[in-house]
């Protein structure tokens, strides 16, 4: 489907204001995934937001946020729902393995269709719960989890050594930070800079003691 110029002058503008230039390859890919969104949503119920500027500015956009936290160990997204914000960071990292897992089959399978669509080879599909999961990856990303106890409880056999959790929330949950076992440390809590969103996001990134 053909997208709005108001929506890709949106996400451009937003992307700048961020210190992001997408190139014009970055910027059609980010739109061919909203497209999709747009279409597969009508039917699956992928997201509860219907406005596609809204979608930009609390999807698109706030899945940018996280990518300067972003290294090259292979990342999973735990709870990716529509690919939130892992899609996304494949879609801008195109040589970083991706692991996208949700129980929901519906997300995942629109998922795998977009991924064989846009040739994503980097990125992997799992529809299972984190705790079944196996494998081994640096990164463990997550935006709609439970609380940072249960993310760590469900994914820590999942962590390579030396690697991190990045949660995406809303204000520093203190009283989530506070319950955490005493085998993880908190490293970091960078504010994320999201344009065009009034409320309060943080990255919480978490390690082994």
């Amino acid at each position: 489907m053909a997208l709005s110029e108001s929506i890709s002058q949106r996400l451009t503008q937003g992307a700048h204001a961020m210190d992001m230039a997408l190139t014009e390859q970055e910027l059609q890919r980010l739109l061919t995934y909203l497209a999709a969104l747009i279409k597969w949503n009508k039917a699956y119920n992928l997201t509860a937001i219907r406005d596609p500027l809204e979608m930009v500015d609390k999807h698109l956009l706030d899945s940018l946020s996280i990518l300067p936290h972003i290294d090259e160990s292979p990342l999973i997204d735990i709870g990716t729902g529509a690919g939130l914000p892992g899609m996304i960071i494949a879609l801008m990292r195109p040589t970083l393995a991706v692991t996208l897992l949700d129980s929901n089959g519906k997300k995942t399978r629109f998922l795998k269709q977009l991924a064989a669509e846009m040739a994503l080879s980097q990125v992997t599909v799992v529809n299972d719960r984190c705790e079944q999961h196996s494998g081994e990856y640096g990164q463990i990303t997550s935006r709609a989890f439970a609380s940072l106890a249960d993310m760590v409880t469900g994914t820590e056999h999942m962590l390579s050594s030396g690697g991190r959790w990045l949660a995406m929330k809303g204000h520093v949950p203190e009283d989530e930070i506070s319950a955490l076992a005493s085998t993880i440390r908190l490293e970091t809590t960078p504010a994320l800079r999201v344009p065009f969103r009034a409320d309060a996001r943080h990255l919480i990134i978490l390690r082994r003691n």
